[in-house]
């Protein structure tokens, strides 16, 4: 129980102070912003504050602070403890960065900033990587909610693909449309409902907590997945959101075309990823409670952890609304992960998003695209588990790319100690994926990595040894960040709307 309100505590501190010192890095100041200097209707609408929070939240809080910490608390206890001091020095650093950047360059798309930072040749390969891993999103949060519903709402009666349709279709109204016409006006629905199951499950946590303190210590039933799982990498790379996303970086954009002043930047951003961490927190000792009275849970898809924790902590009616809530987490994320990649996409090819026959043209070919990986994320047991691992590390490759450009972009504004902020957590995520990619392989239960060797007559991926494998993530990160903060001393101003 101390580990957890502690880390709940953590969290609120570190928006009220450290927020406070990258605003001051930052320095949001009051020229105008994309949404008044760039309005079009359809992306470009400036909204109020309180809306762009709740869009931002729910734009972010997908299923990874659910379904990540289902997973990442098999770590043990210790995650309680990663999971707030991660979102304040990474996660809310890294949102606040990339919102901060898009604001400077018109709303631009991640792509375009990482070209602006790290050069058109990076560019060309990470933006079509990018599209990728959104798709990728698309998929997971079609599959997640639709699975929720299937289990949970209809256990007798197989709906999961009726579910999905109906999110599917939803999720292209929503790319279309333009933002102020169905995202502005449910948004705020959703969020009320999001609030209200969290701090229910919150509360349910705290008195069943009180009462058996041992809910909330390590279970043995982890052993074996920590012997299979080193924490370090693999730790950041299942909990894909509840401690920093990549995801995000893509996501930020959708608000930095919606706000009316740069003031409300650090609330918008910081903020939101510091609630995110509290609903991280509130679903990872849901889960460590739930091990503890039911150790074959382990073993147990998400889907039906997840469910387990909400009848049994709050009951039918009320564990139904915090199951709905889980689900509009997913949806309220896959819907603006296909805006974006809509948006991205017309970015990188020069098509105009303003007239709506384009629009559709560009959304066309994802659609079919994400079609295909929903197809193959249930046709076998093992295909949601691989399509997870690839968008969970593939997210990181992200959320290190925005910061190493956060980094650039604060040294070439003469702010090297400043860039700091950025710079140390992008070496610290380099040196996950690096790492992570080196030492994943097949034999260990992890998507496919680079190293393989030849055995008995045929390839093996088998990654190499863990040490040398973070050594070498570790070296990677370190050259390359230092190398970026000396080359970008000269040259380069931020861009003004």
């Amino acid at each position: 129980m101390v580990w957890f309100l502690g880390g709940i505590v953590f969290l609120a501190l570190g928006y009220l102070v450290y927020g406070r010192i990258v605003e001051r890095i930052l320095c949001p100041d009051d020229r105008p912003t994309p949404a008044t200097a760039l309005r079009d209707g359809v992306d470009y609408v400036p909204l109020p504050k309180w809306k762009n929070l709740l869009i931002q939240l729910l734009n972010i809080a997908g299923v990874g602070p659910v379904i990540g910490v289902v997973l990442g608390i098999k770590f043990g206890k210790v995650a309680l403890l990663i999971i707030p001091v991660g979102c304040v020095l990474m996660g809310g650093v890294h949102d606040f960065l990339a919102g901060m950047m898009s604001i400077r360059r018109r709303g631009a798309n991640l792509p375009k900033t990482v070209a602006d930072c790290l050069g058109r040749g990076y560019a060309r390969v990470f933006s079509w990587a990018m599209i990728a891993l959104l798709l990728l999103c698309v998929a997971v949060f079609i599959n997640v909610p639709a699975s929720i519903v299937d289990k949970t709402w209809l256990p007798q009666t197989p709906v999961f693909w009726w579910a999905a349709a109906a999110i599917f279709v939803y999720y292209v109204a929503a790319t279309l449309f333009p933002v102020d016409k169905i995202i502005g006006k449910i948004y705020p629905v959703f969020g009320a409902m999001l609030v209200v199951g969290s701090l229910a499950m919150a509360v349910a946590l705290v008195w069943a907590g009180l009462r058996q303190p041992s809910l909330l210590e390590d279970c043995a039933g982890f052993a074996d997945f920590q012997a299979r799982n080193p924490l370090f990498p693999c730790l950041f790379v299942t909990i894909a959101c509840g401690i920093i996303s990549g995801f995000h970086a893509t996501q930020c954009p959708i608000v930095a075309r919606t706000m009316r002043s740069e003031r409300e930047a650090r609330a918008t951003f910081f903020g939101m990823m510091i609630l995110e961490g509290v609903i991280a927190m509130v679903w990872a000792a849901g889960a460590l409670a739930i091990y503890n009275l039911d150790g074959g849970l382990v073993a147990r898809p998400p889907a039906e952890v997840l469910t387990r924790i909400t009848t049994h902590f709050l009951g039918g009616w009320m564990g139904g609304l915090t199951v709905l809530a889980v689900v509009i987490l997913a949806v309220t994320s896959g819907d603006t992960a296909l805006r974006s990649a809509r948006l991205s996409l017309g970015e990188m090819c020069g098509i105009d998003q303003v007239p709506a026959v384009r629009r559709v043209l560009t959304c066309l070919p994802l659609v079919l695209l994400v079609a295909i990986l929903l197809w193959w994320s249930n046709a076998s047991a093992g295909s949601f588990g691989r399509l997870w691992n690839y968008f969970a590390w593939g997210n990181q490759a992200i959320s290190a790319t925005t910061l190493l450009c956060g980094t650039v972009w604060l040294a070439r504004q003469g702010k090297r100690a400043g860039a700091l902020i950025a710079a140390a957590p992008a070496v610290f995520m380099t040196t996950v994926v690096v790492s992570f990619i080196l030492w994943a392989s097949s034999a260990r239960g992890q998507p496919w990595g680079v190293v393989w060797k030849w055995t008995e007559g045929r390839l093996v991926n088998c990654g190499c040894p863990l040490g040398l494998a973070i050594a070498i993530g570790g070296a990677f990160a370190l050259g390359l960040t230092t190398a970026l903060l000396v080359r970008c001393g000269r040259g380069g101003r931020e861009t003004r709307p």
